[in-house]
């Protein structure tokens, strides 16, 4: 089986194109707000790095949120265009438990984005990924307040926070993540949406009027 990994939701590429448990090429590529203009192409060029075709690729993995709504919706889109063109399996996972499977932390892991205005995105699991806090939008302080019922924890992010530092940089282990979520379930393409955890900002105002 050959599986491919993509993750737009900051302002980084994370890809992957992996068989039996190696990866064959990927890319880890800052593109910011190009990320809709070189996303695409970078994803090709990993193909022709690893001497593949599209049509060689049994699955795909895509990463649904939470993070950067335009980048989460640029990945969602690639990835459910080319699993309904091909006719190929497709699955979902979150970026916070990629953030973790990636942590080289022994105990238990706090993966946080920086969702602005004192709050943040985050998920808490244990050392051998049980969920002990589902990801969620959820305020600082009371993330930390929740966290004060265990001891020997680590955050794992790329970000920065006003109340919040010891943070382990975030830079996936491509290989684990998809070993760990390449038997999620199979989904219908048009079904495979982001998961923002939040309202956007128009469906905010809208919920306002």
């Amino acid at each position: 089986m050959i599986y491919l990994y993509i993750d737009t939701s900051s302002e980084y590429l994370y890809s992957a194109l992996s068989k039996d448990n190696e990866v064959l090429s990927f890319k880890k590529s800052k593109l910011e707000h190009d990320l809709s203009a070189y996303a695409l192409d970078e994803i090709s060029k990993m193909f022709e790095d690893a001497k593949l075709s599209p049509d060689d690729v049994d699955k795909i993995i895509v990463v649904d949120g939470p993070g950067s709504f335009t980048g989460t919706r640029i990945g969602i889109t690639i990835a459910k265009v080319y699993a309904w063109a091909k006719k190929i399996k497709i699955t979902t996972t979150t970026s916070l438990y990629a953030m973790a499977l990636s942590s080289k932390f022994d105990g238990i892991h706090v993966p946080i984005i920086n969702a602005r205005r004192g709050f943040v995105y985050a998920a808490i699991y244990d050392k051998d990924m049980k969920e002990l806090l589902k990801p969620q939008h959820i305020e600082e302080e009371k993330l930390l307040k929740e966290l004060e019922k265990y001891d020997n924890y680590k955050y794992i992010s790329n970000d920065e926070f006003d109340d919040i530092d010891d943070i382990e940089e975030y830079d996936p282990d491509l290989s684990k993540i998809i070993s760990y979520t390449k038997d999620n379930e199979d989904l219908n393409p048009h079904s495979v949406n982001p998961n923002y955890l939040k309202l956007t900002a128009a469906e905010e105002s809208k919920k306002n009027d």
